[in-house]
Order: structure tokens, then C-alpha cells, then sequence
């Protein structure tokens, strides 16, 4: 099924600031990348700017992911993840990462830090209702699955 690619716009704010892209054709994530060096001490968070802008589409929403290979070798995660960018929203986009690891990390220049998905997402009324429809899972929560 082909779609047509949604198309966005990106303000470059800072003179190293990149355009997001993706590492292969097909990725569902596109690289950030920092346009600060910024230390990391073990068991603290920083936020890194990327020196962009988005113009998210009306009818979408961008949210900003960790990488998996910086989580897997190093343990920085990304704080709020997903970070959420609004449609609305003009400003900069920075990362809030944390380093889950023993040693300090080092954030480049140029460093791709995090992965940005744009997807759909739906913009509901909210109504009061005195029941919900029943389900299989009722009112199960964490851990009703058994696991």
C-alpha cells in the first residue's frame, strides 16, 4: 500500500543544526542530532538541543525516541520517552537524556542522541459517562496480564 509521505518543515536555528534523517530507507525513526557537547555524569540527566524547529502537521503529533544502540551500550535513555511534540509547538527540540550507565557520557557536536517518529494521531471529544462498554480485561491493570 503506497502513501504519500507527509511532508515537514524543519527550521535549522543553529549553524551545526542537521536535518532529521534516517539511517535506511523504510526506518520509522530519524536521527536527531546535537548541536551541543554536553557531559553526562552517571545517574543524571541534561538537556541537549538539536537546533531545529518542527512544523508538525495538524492531525499529527512528533514523538521524540531513545536510540537503541546509545541505551544498549551506554544506558542513556531518552527522560520523558516518548518525548511529545505538538503540532502547535515552534520551538527548538531538545532532548531530555539520562544516563542509566556507571561512566559519564560524552555528547558530540553532531551526535545523533535520540529518533523522531511523526505519526497520526487522533483528536477526540471527551465526554462524562456514568459506565464504559465491558471488556475481557475490565478493569485489570498493572500486572493483570500474569506477567
Amino acid at each position: 500500500m503506497d502513501v504519500a509521505p507527509v511532508e515537514l518543515a524543519v527550521k535549522l536555528l543553529h549553524p551545526d543544526a542537521q536535518l532529521p534523517r534516517r539511517a535506511h530507507p523504510g526506518d520509522a525513526g530519524a536521527d536527531l542530532f546535537s548541536v551541543e557537547e554536553v557531559i553526562i555524569p552517571s545517574g543524571e540527566r541534561r538537556d541537549v538541543g538539536t537546533g531545529i524547529a518542527l512544523a508538525v502537521p495538524l492531525g499529527c503529533a512528533g514523538f521524540v525516541q531513545p536510540r537503541s544502540g546509545l541505551a544498549f551500550r551506554h544506558g542513556i535513555m531518552v527522560v520523558n520517552s516518548p518525548g511529545l511534540i505538538d503540532a502547535g509547538y515552534r520551538g527548538e527540540v531538545r532532548v531530555s537524556l539520562y544516563n542509566s550507565g556507571g561512566e559519564p557520557f560524552s555528547v558530540r557536536v553532531g551526535e545523533r542522541v535520540a529518533q523522531l517518529v511523526v505519526q497520526r494521531v487522533e483528536e477526540p471529544t471527551f465526554t462524562t459517562a456514568v459506565d464504559l462498554p465491558e471488556t475481557v480485561r475490565g478493569e485489570g491493570g498493572f500486572g493483570s496480564s500474569g506477567q
